[in-house]
């Protein structure tokens, strides 16, 4: 019989929380990262902080600055985050959210993270992983981030479970703390990096749990 599950996620947290590297994740105000949350769809981090240095420079990096901003001004100041027409909708959209549903990102993060999931998951090109990220690393909410690398490393451990499924697994065996997400999440991603980016699969101690 193999190992539920809950055996198998618990075992691979324990895994990549023994590495020896610091997981880092999106310094910053939370005003920052929830715009740094779009730009950083589909392009790497790098080219996110130069866009967000470049709305510092323009005294833009704020929801009440990007819901004023017009929208040719805000596409030439995050084009380094490429897609940036794209992008500029999705901030737009967010930004009106935040200012006309809850009036600022302060008292937004007094809500309920069910009425705020739902509400960021009706702004479009808003997903769940953009969401999840929002409520854990800008609004202080325990609602922990699925992305591929982590759908990735639990497929190698024997989890075959997608997006909401596997979030509810994690949250399910990891202790409701902001700060435990937030630091799992990142080790995760580390970990990716570290053997899946670089294809050092024999290495990974994760995939025999699925032997």
């Amino acid at each position: 019989m193999s190992e539920s599950d809950s055996t198998k996620i618990s075992e691979i947290i324990r895994i990549i929380k023994n590495r020896k590297h610091t997981a880092r994740w999106w310094p910053g105000s939370p005003e920052e990262i929830l715009i740094g949350a779009v730009l950083t769809q589909q392009t790497r981090w790098a080219n996110v902080a130069m866009a967000l240095d470049r709305l510092k420079e323009r005294d833009m990096c704020s929801i009440k600055a990007l819901y004023e901003a017009p929208d040719a001004l805000i596409e030439e100041v995050i084009r380094p985050a490429g897609f940036y027409q794209v992008k500029t909708r999705r901030i737009k959209a967010l930004a009106q959210l935040i200012i006309n549903n809850f009036g600022n990102v302060e008292t937004m993060q007094e809500n309920s993270i069910v009425r705020l999931r739902e509400a960021l998951l009706g702004v479009k090109g808003i997903g769940a992983e953009t969401a999840d990220s929002i409520l854990c690393f800008g609004l202080g909410k325990p609602s922990f981030v699925i992305d591929r690398y982590t759908e990735q490393i639990c497929s190698c451990g024997g989890i075959l479970r997608k997006g909401n499924s596997l979030k509810g697994l994690v949250e399910e065996v990891l202790p409701l703390q902001v700060a435990l997400y937030q630091e799992v999440h990142g080790r995760f991603v580390e970990y990716a990096k570290e053997y899946c980016g670089r294809k050092r699969c024999k290495e990974c101690e994760i995939g025999t749990l699925n032997e």
